[in-house]
C-alpha cells in the first residue's frame, strides 16, 4: 500500500521536506539569538539612560576611546561653545520630515572640546537653502546629555560623501571633524537634554530612543519559524495518509467491478 512513497514524485517530496525542517530550526534559532541580544540591549539602554549624569571626562578622558556600553549615558560638561566650527548634519529626519542636526563643538576649560548635537532643525524652502538655526549660547554653558558614539558608514548605513556644501557633514565622526579643529575632541559625542544657563532659543530636542519593544518582534518570528516546522511535518503526513486512501479506494472499487463481473 505505500510503496508509492518510493515513487520519484514522492521522494522528491521527501527531499523537500528533509530540507525545509532543518532550515526552519536554523531561521528559528537566528531569530531567537536576536530576541536575546536586542533584550539585552534594551536592558543595557533603559539602565544606562536612568542612571544620574555623571561628568564626561570620567567616561571618556582625553585621547581615551568611548565604551560601547556607555551609550545612552546621561553625562554633564561645561565649557564655551565654538560657534565658528558649528557643522549642520545632513538627512537626519525627525517626525517623519527630513532635516539638519545642528553639531556644535563645546570646547572645555582643560582645552578639549566635546562635540554636541544641540538638536534639531528644518531643511530650508529649497534644496540649496539654508535652514534657520538657532545660534549657540555665549559664555560658559553646562551641557547635560546623551553619550553617543561616533558614527561612522558601518554603524549607520549612510554612505559618507565628498562635495558637501560649505559646513554640512553627513556622518557625526569625531576623528574626521576633528581634523579641521584647533583643539583636540574627546571620543563620541553629546545629544543634547539640557543646559544651563537655559538658551533664548534652540534646536528641536533629539528624542529618546524607543526601548519598548526588546526584540519582541524577533521572539515571535522564531516562534513563527518553528510553528513552521510542525505545519510542515503534520502537512507531509497529511498528504501521504490521503495517498494512502485513495489507493485503497480504487482498489477496494476495483475488487467491486470485478466481483460484479
Amino acid at each position: 500500500m505505500y510503496r508509492f512513497l518510493l515513487t520519484p514524485r514522492w521522494l522528491a517530496l521527501h527531499v523537500v521536506v528533509l530540507l525545509v525542517i532543518p532550515a526552519f530550526v536554523f531561521l528559528g534559532r537566528w531569530q531567537f539569538g536576536r530576541y536575546e541580544e536586542r533584550s539585552s540591549s534594551s536592558h543595557q539602554t533603559t539602565a544606562n539612560m536612568s542612571a544620574a549624569p555623571v561628568p564626561l571626562e570620567g567616561l571618556v578622558p582625553p585621547g581615551a576611546p568611548m565604551r560601547a556600553h556607555d551609550r545612552y549615558r546621561p553625562v554633564t560638561v561645561t565649557g564655551t561653545f565654538d560657534a565658528g566650527a558649528q557643522l549642520l548634519v545632513r538627512r537626519r529626519v525627525q517626525d517623519t520630515r527630513v532635516g539638519f542636526y545642528v553639531l556644535t563643538p563645546l570646547r572645555t576649560a582643560d582645552g578639549v572640546g566635546v562635540l554636541v548635537n544641540r538638536g534639531w532643525v528644518k531643511a530650508g524652502a529649497t534644496a540649496d537653502a539654508p535652514p534657520e538655526v538657532p545660534p549657540p549660547s555665549t559664555g560658559e554653558v553646562t551641557v547635560t546629555g546623551r553619550l553617543q558614539p561616533s558614527e561612522t558608514e558601518e554603524t549607520t548605513g549612510i554612505r559618507n560623501r565628498p562635495g558637501l556644501p560649505p559646513g554640512q557633514v553627513l556622518l557625526i565622526n569625531t576623528e574626521s571633524v576633528g581634523r579641521g579643529l584647533p583643539y583636540k575632541l574627546l571620543d563620541g559625542y553629546v545629544e543634547l537634554t539640557g543646559q544651563q544657563p537655559q538658551a533664548q532659543a534652540a534646536p528641536a530636542p533629539v528624542p529618546a530612543p524607543d526601548v519598548g519593544g526588546g526584540g519582541g518582534l524577533n521572539l515571535a518570528y522564531g516562534v513563527q519559524w518553528w510553528l513552521f516546522i510542525g505545519i510542515a511535518i503534520g502537512g507531509w503526513i497529511l498528504l501521504i495518509r490521503r495517498e494512502a486512501a485513495d489507493l485503497r479506494a480504487e482498489a477496494a472499487k476495483g475488487e467491486k467491478e470485478t466481483v460484479d463481473a
